[in-house]
């Protein structure tokens, strides 16, 4: 029979899971406290969230969940932490991608997007495309460079009216 703790700890990560975008397992073995409060805080900055959970609870929440666990039952095992992205399915694993190669810990596992699992290599393949704050700030300066471009060629004539009159203006001034 499982204790009230567990089942509440279970029915809290299902709500969690059913908010996230992306969900990422690595291996924190070796990871101090301090460095997992840093790495905490670094995640939570990028609008994530990460857990320190029984792998047996989390694996019964993403059963619960419809994820696809079969591919990656052997990432459950040893000390797991959990990351939970839920604005942006990359800004938080890109955070803990960076911290990791800062410090050479953790040792990302795998991962879900969108409940469909990833490989190591596919995660660390995510941690690498710019986030969506970035590829928004790339649109508009791809948008706003055309317009730029022709305020400066519809100026330029008036521009060209300015230098014209200035010259006249002085031409015509030097003759009185």
């Amino acid at each position: 029979m499982p204790s009230p703790k567990n089942l509440n700890q279970v029915k809290n990560l299902q709500t969690k899971l059913k908010q996230a975008k992306s969900v990422v397992l690595a291996d924190c073995h070796g990871l101090s406290v301090n460095l997992q409060q840093d790495l905490r805080n670094q995640v939570k900055q990028a609008d994530g969230e990460l857990l320190v959970i029984k792998n047996t609870l989390l694996k019964i929440a993403l059963k619960n969940e419809k994820y696809s666990l079969k591919p990656l039952l052997d990432s459950f095992t040893g000390p797991t932490i959990t990351l939970l992205a839920y604005e942006d399915e990359i800004a938080p694993l890109k955070a803990l991608a960076d911290f990791a190669k800062d410090h050479q810990l953790p040792k990302i596992k795998a991962g879900f997007l969108s409940k469909e699992p990833l490989t190591q290599a596919q995660v660390k393949t995510l941690a690498k495309l710019p986030t969506k704050v970035e590829l928004l700030n790339k649109t508009v300066a791809t948008i706003k460079a055309p317009l730029s471009g022709m305020l400066n060629v519809l100026s330029g004539n008036l521009r060209n009216l300015v230098y014209a009159l200035e010259a006249i203006k002085t031409q015509k001034g030097g003759e009185k």
